[in-house]
């Protein structure tokens, strides 16, 4: 490998990895991640299609639920050309400024995405335990208020932790965990005091991931208070299937995302296949089965799909 000018980390190109140990096999391990990519680009294009067109969607929850397609697709798109470029034995090389970019939309949109998960959260709230003031609640100018400050609030908060990257020197090894850039994979390689990303990066997951779930938490607390004080037994079960969906998507994303960072803290001499395969699950699980929980368990979503998919005829058998 070339020598790197550590006085000029901005300039410094860093190399990507594939899957350790199966560099021959790159080409076929190709096919089921395009199958994964395409899925995911399909499906969130899918709903994000069918909120538009159709005006009984035009609520609340759908608004919120196409939110979540947006982040989930704004998350795992960045990693696309960067993954392929490896497994194609295109090219493993990634300059800084790319990376610095990438690692932006990847956190800021995790982060994003988790807010959009509590706003959900709250919908869900006001439509079960205040439904006569749900419209109220829920006007479309407060819709679109929590949606940029959601991004907002993921985006400015990932500012300082990428900025001081461009201050250090790297003098390590040039070579990353990933097939993309991640800040705690970066940072690894830094010949540099980094205890401020460090302890920076800590304290805004816990803070931010933290207050969301504590949000999702207390939510749902009050959701089930509310729902157990219904005297029907259908209606009990007619409320709680309203949220089932939203509960897949929280644990379809906390869970990878929780491990990931377990991973990258605490088990650093664990195999690399464990880190990329962490990664990757982290990155492609949420905009993949999110599009699928919904189209599955929501009505209205369902019969979206099937009016692009399915003649008339055969919907109206299936419905």
């Amino acid at each position: 490998m070339a020598d790197f000018n550590a006085s000029s980390p901005i300039s410094t190109t860093f190399y990507l990895t594939g899957i350790p140990g199966y560099e021959g096999a790159h080409h076929w391990i190709s096919i089921p991640f395009c199958v994964l990519y395409m899925i995911g680009i399909l499906g969130n294009c899918t709903i994000l299609h069918i909120v538009r067109t159709d005006p009984s969607l035009h609520e609340p929850m759908y608004y919120f639920l196409a939110m979540l397609s947006l982040t989930d697709m704004g998350m795992s798109l960045p990693t696309l050309v960067s993954l392929f470029r490896v497994l194609w034995s295109i090219s493993r090389e990634i300059e800084f400024n790319i990376c610095v970019v990438q690692m932006f939309f990847i956190h800021t949109f995790s982060f994003t995405e988790s807010a959009v998960l509590l706003a959900m959260a709250f919908d869900r709230y006001v439509a079960i335990c205040n439904p006569l003031r749900y419209a109220t609640i829920l006007t479309l100018q407060r819709i679109a208020k929590i949606g940029i400050a959601a991004f907002l609030r993921s985006a400015f908060c990932m500012i300082p932790l990428l900025a001081r990257l461009a201050y250090f020197p790297f003098c390590h090894s040039h070579v990353l965990s990933h097939s993309y850039c991640l800040h705690q994979d970066m940072i690894r390689l830094a010949c540099a005091d980094t205890k401020f990303n460090v302890i920076y990066g800590l304290v805004l997951i816990t803070v931010l991931w933290g207050f969301d779930s504590l949000g999702i938490l207390v939510s749902y607390i009050f959701i089930l208070r509310s729902v157990l004080s219904i005297a029907s037994r259908e209606e009990r079960l007619k409320a709680l299937n309203t949220c089932a969906s939203h509960i897949c998507a929280v644990l379809i994303l906390y869970v990878p995302m929780i491990g990931l960072s377990i991973v990258h803290r605490f088990a650093k001499d664990a195999s690399p296949l464990v880190h990329i395969l962490m990664a990757h699950i982290y990155l492609l699980v949420p905009p993949v089965l999110n599009p699928i929980i919904y189209s599955v368990k929501t009505k209205q979503i369902r019969r979206g799909v099937m009016r692009l998919l399915a003649p008339k005829r055969i919907r109206s058998l299936l419905e």
